[in-house]
């Protein structure tokens, strides 16, 4: 094991706060869980029916949602921009690159 080292597969969760979120993940519940206190502040009287409170808490749960960690993947959010990029964005044309004798072309 002389000049080898071993890297273990933890080792990015290090570089995340509480070793699960970045700081835009923090940023962003930070912005829901805001947004829900100021509409818990103006809507205080009116959160007897339930769809109210739903509507209020909406906001802190989408958010709490979006930076809920998976696995294979740091967190939905994640998970939602790599299928976006993966269906829509990409090519999904693949051109042939390889040799074979029909390709010849002169």
């Amino acid at each position: 094991m002389r000049d080898s080292y071993l890297i273990p597969a933890n080792s990015k969760k290090s570089e995340l706060i509480l070793g699960l979120f970045t700081t835009v993940d923090l940023i962003l519940f930070g912005t829901g869980l805001v947004i829900t206190t100021v509409l818990i502040i103006v809507f205080q009287g009116d959160l007897q029916s339930l769809w109210t409170a739903l509507l209020v808490m909406a906001p802190a749960l989408i958010t709490g949602f979006l930076v809920f960690p998976v696995p294979n993947y740091h967190n939905v959010l994640q998970l939602i921009i790599n299928m976006y990029t993966f269906y829509f964005v990409r090519q999904r044309i693949y051109k042939w690159r390889g040799w074979c004798f029909k390709d010849d072309r002169k």
